[in-house]
């Protein structure tokens, strides 16, 4: 019988795999696309291993909140845009919150957290 931190280890190493395999693909999907050549200034400048690296820390801190026993993670989204993690949706403490941004500032890479998105509230069980 798989034991609670067996069984999120095995979750982790899962979506991590997930999300690695999908990066290259998505990528080659849209090379020449007419999606990729309305992308703004800004986001046409980012190379390769940047929005890699974003998707890395994305998947990261994502990783990391499903594995903590303090932060709810099905009612955070996270997104990263050059090494600035957002966070947004609803805790139900500030204590989670601070739990959640202390969490994102922890993982490898990550420059800032934006947690305005982030507010306390009730939560949906």
């Amino acid at each position: 019988m798989l034991t609670t931190h067996s069984f999120r280890k095995r979750l982790l190493v899962a979506g991590l795999v997930t999300a690695f395999a999908a990066v290259p693909m998505a990528q080659a999907a849209a090379q020449g696309s007419p999606a990729q050549q309305a992308m703004s200034q800004s986001e046409s400048n980012r190379t390769v291993p940047d929005k890699v690296a974003d998707t890395w820390i994305t998947t990261k801190v994502k990783s990391e909140f499903a594995a903590s026993k303090h932060v709810k993670a099905t009612d955070i989204s996270v997104s990263t845009t050059d090494g600035v993690v957002t966070l947004t949706g609803t805790v139900a403490t500030a204590r989670e919150k601070n739990k959640a941004i202390h969490i994102a500032h922890k993982i490898k890479g990550v420059k800032s957290v934006n947690a305005s998105g982030l507010t306390v509230g009730s939560t949906k069980s």
